[in-house]
């Protein structure tokens, strides 16, 4: 069950104050989200549902850096017999710029059986540097920071999500391929995923209209092969997450819209 939010953010596998910034910080035109959205999802493995997840947008800005904020927060849970097993309660969030779409903080609060990890992750996006702190499991203080170069506008998963609900698919031919870039832990990474095309997917919220979307996974030692995952994300303007299904050497899972509330746009929803 380890890195249970991880696979669920890789699935979906994101100012009005003058600074001087606007040399630092691409604007990056957006009309998906907005304050106050509320995502809520099931988690399942095979025919078994193990656990919920919840996605949402804090109903306030926040100043971060001289800049505006979104204030984003995704928590990840077990939920029945599985409690007794392997309990996941993990907790990600970001501050994000709600122009730039690139992070300023970042953080995870990781339960994951007897698994822990605290995670505080700063980005200069000035000096293109990024300091990362983990908490201490015995003297429960934060180590000494590590510091990484970065390429300029890099972002974190949580922002990257907002990212990806920006992209206009209106363009792209089926097979098309798009890259994903950004920072996780140590190290930074670029995610070439495939567009599927579009599709009709049923959700436990209700039938959608969607695009279907094929991350290319490398050679790794959690998932089976090079299209073992695929996501579908609403095919209207708020591009919100449907449904994810993942094969992985273990079995399979899957991640599945359950609710949603307080969206910018209307839904593509069939009745």
């Amino acid at each position: 069950m380890k890195n249970f939010v991880t696979l669920f953010l890789i699935t979906i596998i994101l100012s009005s104050f003058s600074t001087g910034d606007e040399e630092v910080y691409e604007a990056v035109p957006h009309e998906s989200f907005q304050k106050g959205e509320v995502l809520d999802y099931k988690v399942s493995f095979g025919i078994f549902s193990i656990g919920s997840a919840k996605m949402l947008i804090r109903d306030n800005y926040y100043r971060i850096n001289h800049r505006d904020c979104y204030k984003v927060d995704i928590y990840g849970k077990t939920t029945g017999m599985v409690d007794w097993v392997a309990k996941v309660d993990d907790h990600w969030g970001a501050y994000v710029d709600t122009a730039a779409l690139v992070p300023h903080i970042s953080y995870r609060n990781i339960k994951e059986g007897n698994y822990r990890k605290n995670e505080i992750v700063r980005f200069d996006h000035r000096t293109n540097l990024i300091e990362a702190k983990v908490k201490d499991k015995k003297t429960g203080e934060y180590k000494e920071p590590n510091y990484y170069s970065a390429p300029e506008n890099i972002r974190d998963m949580l922002a990257g999500y907002l990212y990806l609900r920006t992209i206009d698919f209106a363009e792209m031919n089926e097979g098309d391929l798009f890259t994903v870039k950004g920072f996780f832990e140590d190290t930074f990474y670029e995610l070439d995923v495939r567009y599927k095309g579009k599709e009709v997917i049923k959700t436990k919220a209700g039938k959608f209209n969607a695009i279907k979307l094929a991350p290319i996974m490398p050679e790794n030692k959690l998932f089976d092969g090079e299209d073992s995952i695929f996501a579908w994300i609403s095919d209207d303007k708020n591009k919100i997450p449907l449904k994810v299904e993942a094969k992985m050497f273990i079995g399979s899972t899957g991640v599945e819209l359950s609710g949603y509330k307080n969206l910018r746009n209307e839904v593509s929803i069939i009745q």
